[in-house]
């Protein structure tokens, strides 16, 4: 590669690494937010947000090409001439000290740059998709914040016919009263999960604040037979919230219906 060549090859490869990568990310989430499924990614709030975000970037992106290739590297500063002698001896030592660390940073950026493009390759490929179940029980055994019981008061005073999973698991991890939540009527949407110990299985949904990032399994005892549903299998389940002798809660079911994954998985 001639000495004009290589100039050349790095201002392409810096502008694909900001402003390439960055138009690409930016066109795959107006994708998703027209198509509908970029909330399988952050919650529905957040979505005019990030519309804008990639509206902006792609502006930038367009204005950007109007500058002359290689014009990232211009900072309008006089370095003086790279190619002249060194005057001193200190200046040759600095000068072979630092052609490593140039490396080492040419090296690093290419590697960076490489991961990068495989990601976008990937979000431009891929199928979006839901979180996979495997996380949702990966992530049953922490003891999440937002079903510690935190918002017991407000539960107790609210309409549970709006109750979602999410909130019936703030109910079932935290409530002292339990009788008093004897008997309320439940529709509910979720997924089979094994229940860990005894008979039933978990009601799951996985609950989201911002992003998928963020999420938190809620998982809710039913009384559902083991062997009947497929772990992962979405059902639709009618019943009764029960309280048990020992304080605990669990969904005693008049109807389970599979049905497909539905277009939002989450809930928030």
């Amino acid at each position: 590669m001639s000495e004009q060549q290589t100039p050349r090859a790095r201002a392409l490869v810096t502008r694909w690494l900001g402003v390439g990568l960055a138009s690409a990310v930016a066109v795959v989430t107006l994708g998703l937010a027209v198509t509908g499924r970029l909330t399988l990614y952050i919650s529905p709030e957040s979505v005019w947000f990030a519309s804008a975000a990639a509206v902006v970037t792609l502006a930038g992106a367009v204005w950007s090409c109007t500058l002359p290739l290689g014009a990232e590297d211009d900072h309008g500063h006089d370095h003086g001439d790279a190619t002249a002698e060194p005057e001193h001896a200190d200046d040759e030592a600095s000068r072979t000290t630092v052609t490593p660390r140039r490396t080492l940073a040419g090296v690093g950026a290419v590697a960076g740059g490489v991961v990068a493009t495989g990601v976008v390759a990937a979000a431009l490929v891929l199928p979006p998709a839901s979180l996979s179940v495997e996380l949702a029980m990966s992530r049953a055994g922490e003891q999440a914040t937002l079903f510690a019981g935190a918002d017991t008061v407000a539960l107790g005073v609210a309409d549970t016919s709006t109750f979602g999973i999410g909130d019936w698991a703030s109910v079932f991890a935290g409530a002292t009263n339990t009788a008093a939540y004897d008997g309320a009527p439940v529709t509910l949407t979720g997924f089979v999960t094994p229940a860990g110990k005894g008979d039933g299985v978990n009601l799951t949904r996985l609950v989201i604040t911002h992003c998928v990032i963020d999420a938190q399994t809620a998982a809710l005892p039913t009384d559902v037979d083991p062997g009947e549903y497929e772990t992962g299998q979405w059902v639709e389940v009618t019943g009764t919230v029960r309280a048990d002798a020992d304080g605990t809660l669990r969904i005693e079911p008049t109807d389970v219906v599979a049905i497909d994954e539905p277009k939002d998985p989450y809930e928030y």
